[in-house]
Order: structure tokens, then sequence, then C-alpha cells
């Protein structure tokens, strides 16, 4: 079980991006949340199997059609997640 802290940089914010993410994560079986941040970013904790957090972690490196993707830094993070919420905070 593999649990990473993704930001996404780029225009991601107002591209259906948390969305379209939450749909990939429910698809790959990966938990935790997506959220945007007041930079511009996109803020993602994932957590499953390893081959699966790597599919979404490469999903995220192009993201919705619409979106632009200009970075992702990765790093590791902590916790038990259920299920793959869109949040607003």
């Amino acid at each position: 079980m593999k649990t990473h802290c993704l930001r996404i940089h780029g225009r991601v914010q107002g591209v259906w991006f948390r969305e379209s993410m939450r749909i990939e994560a429910e698809r790959l079986d990966v938990a935790g949340w997506v959220r945007n941040m007041p930079d511009g970013a996109v803020e993602a904790v994932i957590q499953g199997p390893a081959v699966a957090v790597e599919a979404l972690i490469e999903w995220t490196r192009t993201g919705p059609p619409l979106a632009r993707v200009d970075r992702v830094e990765v790093s590791e993070a902590q916790g038990q997640y259920r299920g793959f919420v869109k949040r607003t905070d």
C-alpha cells in the first residue's frame, strides 16, 4: 500500500480536474481526496496498491482534456483513507 501527496501545477482549476481525478481514482480503486488550492494548484492525497497509485500519478501528468499540467510534485504521505472525495476546503 502506497500513500502520496501530490501538488499539480498549471491550468488545473476550472477545467474539471478534480472531478476527472475522482472518476479515475475510483476506476483504479485508489482512495484519498483532491482539492483546489488558493495559489491555483490542485492538491491530492492518494492511497492504494503501488501499481494503481503510480497509474494515477501518471494520469495527473496530463489530466483531463482542458487541463495544462506544468509539473506534478510527489511526496510521501500518511493516513488511512476510504473512497475518494473531492474536497472544497
